[in-house]
């Protein structure tokens, strides 16, 4: 079969996060079961038009406002797709309309309040409100998330079938949970992209708090992106200095060390398809505290892999912290359990399901295909 996947940007793109990481897994697996597959995303300085990355054929064109018809002349030239995968990021590519074939609407949150993070007045209130009415335009097509919260707001927007399948993950859980006491200093992480919609600044100010209300605490931040120099200066003006270390964005090896080291995991993003970073960090017996918002709020179970905190303000996630400090014994029952619940979002667990419900699409079937709507010439209204 032949598969295409429409993403605004690839593994190679110097902004690729997330969402890149989990599309690549999917897509792996498709090829490793002998499928032909495409990636088609945006152009971006320095890169090539055509890429094969360990057989994934990588085609790129076009920017913002121009790569969907670029796609879609691109796609036709192409003998016929079985599958075409129409990945959202508040912007769809309209693909249900011009490819011709099976297609799938993939989407991993709803962006809502993220649009207010990254513009203002005017263009943020558009932005939030052509995403419900594109997704209410798209409500016959079949859609594919992980969270079952994002799930609940797609079908509140109208939107007929939804698919779930959980993120998988390339860490694998330690062998064995090795001891980790709660030391005189606790150590914090935070792994991200460094732009607004994360929050980072309410996990410097939340450190602040820790040291004012004298916890010994140090955060260790992974990942790089817009907002380095911006956190960095908080991080002077907070007089945080050696408490906190801008680690950038590092090997995956590294990554994991830092992971394994840290008592806790810091999460304080607006609104998450999941959490990646939740689950590998769980696999390396490190528990979460995080905010109450979509996504967070099931890679983390609340009192039992780690704290979902009861609002999302930088004192009350230092208040968990410090709560949770003072009780070994319930930080060691997280960890326990965030250990054991990571191995079953390893990808070995979670392609298997995935890739035989993609290969259903593919043919026109599937569990829940009732009426052709997936299928360019059911998709509209």
């Amino acid at each position: 079969m032949r598969f295409l996947m429409l993403n605004w940007r690839d593994p190679r793109n110097p902004m690729a996060g997330g969402a890149e990481r989990v599309t690549e897994g999917y897509l792996r697996a498709l090829r490793t079961r002998g499928h032909e597959v495409f990636w088609f995303a945006n152009a971006f300085p320095g890169s090539a038009a055509r890429e094969e990355v360990d057989g994934l054929h990588i085609v790129r064109g076009g920017g913002k406002g121009t790569s969907v018809g670029v796609a879609w002349r691109w796609a036709r030239r192409q003998p016929r797709f079985d599958l075409v995968i129409d990945q959202h990021h508040g912007l769809p590519w309209y693909a249900p309309w011009w490819c011709g074939t099976n297609c799938v609407a993939y989407i991993h949150e709803v962006l809502g309040p993220i649009w207010h993070a990254f513009y203002r007045g005017f263009r943020a209130r558009f932005g939030r409100w052509q995403e419900q009415r594109t997704i209410q335009l798209y409500r016959n097509v079949q859609f594919w998330t992980a969270a079952a919260s994002t799930r609940t707001m797609l079908e509140g927007l109208g939107v007929r079938r939804v698919h779930q399948i959980p993120y998988g993950v390339d860490t694998r859980p330690l062998a064995e949970l090795p001891p980790k006491p709660l030391a005189t200093s606790l150590r914090l992480a935070v792994v991200s992209r460094l732009v607004p919609n994360k929050r980072i600044d309410h996990s410097l100010r939340a450190l602040r708090c820790l040291l004012d209300r004298g916890l010994d605490a140090s955060l260790t931040i992974v990942g790089a992106g817009v907002d380095e120099s911006l956190l960095r200066a908080l991080g002077d003006s907070l007089q945080l200095g050696d408490r906190v270390r801008f680690a950038g964005g590092l090997p995956e090896a590294e990554k994991d060390a830092v992971l394994r080291a840290a008592h806790l995991l810091l999460h304080t993003s607006l609104r998450e398809g999941w959490g990646l970073n939740v689950i590998e960090a769980n696999a390396m017996g490190t528990p979460a505290v995080v905010y109450p918002v979509a996504g967070l709020v099931e890679s983390t179970l609340h009192d039992e892999t780690g704290v979902v905190t009861s609002d999302e303000q930088p004192e009350t996630l230092a208040g968990a912290v410090l709560a949770l400090a003072g009780d070994a014994a319930r930080y060691q029952r997280y960890r326990e359990a965030a250990w054991r619940r990571a191995a079953t979002y390893h990808w070995d667990a979670v392609l298997p399901a995935a890739c035989d419900w993609l290969e259903a699409q593919a043919t026109g079937g599937g569990p829940g295909k009732r009426d052709g709507s997936s299928r360019a010439g059911g998709a509209g209204p």
